[in-house]
């Protein structure tokens, strides 16, 4: 929620207006945020008498039934819009199916649409909740570790455009967020171990105590979803409970003097220079925790390379990614890729590096005079140290699967049934310019006016795996709405 003071002053050519928005939200951590016993949900959704909910179909078949049950013993009514989510369809379509959806619905504009899943969906929700009516509310309850950690610290919501990560966004809070730990329970432990990469960063960086936690318990935390499963120790539930807390309020701390990111260097940013490429070169993407694990690590060797690190702590780092099953290397990551990803961060952060790395462990510097030939050189010395550790500094299940998206599988009937709805509108176009044609499958543009979905096909070139709703087939909406179009 915001509220906004302003001045007006008249000047000799016209006026100069001075705007302060307040900002202001709320985190609850409530395990069981979905039992009928725990009304602080349901609270927030008695004024308007029904809830409007987005989420991933991955989330809705485990916990669907039970969401339903806890909305049915409030008496308020629930329709649920049901995604099928990942970087390949976080994209304008999926954010217009829920638009679409936001408009069957009849929401109000401070009513606010329920988002519950990850990260990515968490993103889009949150962006069509900025885009509609320029300002509608939501509230999360993140389920995975990087959405609870991570994605639901930030007020940054976008979709991928074009061959761009998050290129379309806003900042844009949420009225409430509900940290319920106990989603974990159910999270492959994959996606445990993807999560579990943004608390290096953020510690390693800015919180020395919780990296110590981390290194203790590390293996422990992992395989118990972080104290939540069956047969966890107490000792561990506590220690998981202080790293997810003092996590979040760390990221918080430095969150928030700069929501809408004005100052560009910004220590939640290590990891972040060269992962955006990491996630998108491999014909199967990284996990976004391995693809940023990758780019950690090789700036703790670019800083131990400058003595910024100590080598006992750039190889207690290394040690801990190894231990964790996370990524440090990968076979594509070579001089031109890096590169590539420093001419692209460069447009992001206004012109300079802006690198995070550890300075010593637990604080941060940034980098800005590196050249060419250093980074070459740390990149090749990175590749040495790395054949000295497990898979050559290879991660564990770095790839992404269903758990990530939920559209890995080809259905037939989704796909004909797409092709219908663009048959219908009668925008049916199997033709693209440039580099964007598409080999091996359709191009369907324009499913009422929205649709840009790629069906079992691959576009040219590496970042263009990005490819709006490259899903073969994927079905998002409510009472069979098609990526926004009535199948």
């Amino acid at each position: 929620m915001s509220d906004l003071t302003a001045s007006v002053l008249e000047t000799k050519n016209g006026f100069h207006v001075d705007g302060y928005e307040k900002i202001s939200y709320d985190f609850t951590f409530l395990d069981g945020v979905f039992n009928v016993e725990n009304q602080q949900l349901a609270e927030c959704y008695q004024k308007w008498g029904r809830v409007l909910a987005v989420t991933d179909m991955n989330v809705f078949n485990m916990y669907g039934e039970q969401i339903e049950r806890y909305f049915q013993h409030y008496n308020l009514e629930l329709k649920v819009h049901k995604t099928k989510i990942g970087e390949k369809a976080k994209t304008i379509p999926t954010f217009l199916s829920i638009v679409d959806s936001m408009t069957e619905f009849g929401i109000y504009r401070k009513e606010p649409v329920l988002v519950v899943g990850g990260g990515l969906v968490t993103d889009v929700a949150g962006f069509a909740c900025a885009a509609y009516r320029r300002n509608t509310n939501f509230i999360r309850v993140p389920t995975t570790v990087i959405g609870l950690i991570d994605a639901s610290v930030s007020i940054k919501v976008a979709v991928n455009y074009g061959n761009y990560k998050n290129r379309l966004g806003a900042y844009h809070a949420p009225m409430h967020t509900f940290l319920d730990f106990t989603f974990l329970r159910s999270l492959p432990t994959a996606q445990i171990r993807n999560g579990f990469a943004e608390l290096i960063k953020i510690s390693s960086c800015s919180h020395l105590p919780t990296f110590d936690r981390l290194d203790k318990y590390c293996e422990q935390l992992i395989s118990t979803g972080f104290g939540r499963c069956d047969g966890a120790s107490d000792e561990i539930r506590d220690a998981a409970d202080k790293i997810n807390r003092e996590g979040i309020h760390e990221m918080l701390k430095l969150e928030t003097p700069n929501l809408h990111e004005i100052g560009l260097d910004r220590v939640i940013a290590y990891g972040h220079t060269w992962s955006p490429m990491h996630e998108l070169v491999p014909e199967t993407p990284l996990r976004h925790g391995h693809a940023i694990s990758i780019d950690m690590a090789y700036s703790a060797t670019l800083a131990n390379n400058r003595k910024l690190l100590s080598d006992e702590e750039h190889h207690r780092i290394l040690t801990l990614f190894s231990r964790a099953g996370l990524s440090m290397d990968h076979p594509q990551f070579d001089e031109d890729i890096l590169d590539k990803g420093t001419a692209a961060i460069l447009k992001t952060r206004d012109g300079k590096l802006r690198a995070a790395v550890p300075n010593p462990l637990g604080s941060c510097t940034f980098l800005n005079d590196v050249t060419v030939e250093e980074l070459n050189a740390a990149l090749r010395r990175h590749k040495e140290i790395m054949q000295g550790y497990p898979r050559n500094g290879e991660g564990l299940e770095a790839f992404v699967d269903a758990s990530d998206t939920g559209y890995t599988e080809n259905n037939q009937k989704e796909v004909e049934a797409l092709e219908a709805a663009a048959e219908k509108a009668g925008n049916l176009n199997a033709s693209m310019d440039g580099d964007s044609v598409v080999h091996g499958g359709k191009v369907m543009n324009g499913v009422n006016g929205h649709a840009n979905v790629h069906v079992n096909g691959h576009s040219h070139g590496f970042a263009e795996k990005l490819a709006n709703g490259a899903a073969q087939g994927l079905t998002n909406g409510v009472d069979g709405f098609t990526n926004g179009a009535k199948a």
